[in-house]
């Protein structure tokens, strides 16, 4: 039986966790990836998270961002570069400093929103995330957007990428994800999710927004706590890979995990 990771962003908003949101999804994906407190979320939030995904074997990463909680993150600051690279830098020690006080590992780093799409066609930026998870968590993966045009830059740097699709969101014809400041941006329905998810598993391919298709060659598939309906959408889309004859677990090839226990 054939593996792929199912992953979800968490850790971003107290309402999700106090709903019972958060634990309805990590009863059906096999990594998060846990706001540092930068574009959203508290220490308090990322400690609870961090110890309800490890016991339910779930694997942990950091989603560092941009700093503006006013925006959630997905807008694109100018920020510069040397105070990027710091606002990074803290961002995972926040992470590696939580998951040492909950005796879990960190298992790799994907950023967040505006962020993560900049990183994924900016080399400087990319350069600039790569550097700060080198000086503040060395050894472990990136989790970007499959197809890339920085993946070379990562792999130079001797980051491994784990290659990210997603199931509640468009495509463009380049392969890139639809703006969310348009119209269509966010797949809501958990049928289409579902659909999106095993065309990008068994086939390799998005569906795009012109309706012609993107090639996908993904390690992971996203779903967002935050999209309206997510434990449904996220229950769809495990019914159909499991239906499709995948076993939804964190690929087992993902380099070794730095252990950030004491």
């Amino acid at each position: 039986m054939r593996s792929l990771d199912l992953n979800c962003d968490m850790a971003e908003l107290p309402e999700l966790a106090a709903n019972g949101v958060q634990d309805a999804l990590l009863a059906l994906v096999s990594s998060v990836s846990l706001a540092c407190g930068a574009h959203a979320g508290d220490a308090s939030l990322l400690r609870g998270t961090m110890r309800a995904a490890a016991g339910r074997g779930v694997r942990i990463g950091a989603h560092p961002g941009y700093p503006d909680r006013q925006q959630f993150g997905r807008l694109p600051i100018d920020m510069g570069q040397d105070a990027l690279l710091e606002s990074l830098r803290r961002q995972l020690r926040v992470a590696a400093e939580a998951a040492a006080e909950c005796g879990v590992p960190l298992r790799y780093v994907k950023p967040h929103g505006a962020l993560y799409n900049q990183v994924a066609r900016d080399a400087a930026l990319a350069g600039l995330l790569a550097q700060a998870m080198q000086d503040e968590l060395p050894g472990l993966p990136v989790m970007m957007l499959a197809g890339c045009a920085t993946a070379g830059l990562f792999h130079q740097a001797g980051i491994p990428m784990i290659a990210e699709a997603f199931a509640d969101r468009r495509y463009e014809a380049d392969g890139s994800l639809r703006s969310r400041a348009l119209p269509g941006a966010v797949v809501s329905h958990p049928d289409e999710a579902a659909r999106q998810a095993v065309s990008i598993a068994r086939y390799h391919v998005a569906h795009t927004v012109n309706g012609h298709p993107a090639p996908i060659v993904a390690d992971t598939l996203c779903v967002h706590s935050d999209t309206p309906g997510a434990v449904a959408l996220a229950r769809a889309v495990r019914q159909a890979l499991e239906a499709e004859g995948f076993r939804v677990a964190a690929a087992t090839v993902w380099p070794a995990a730095r252990s950030s226990a004491p």
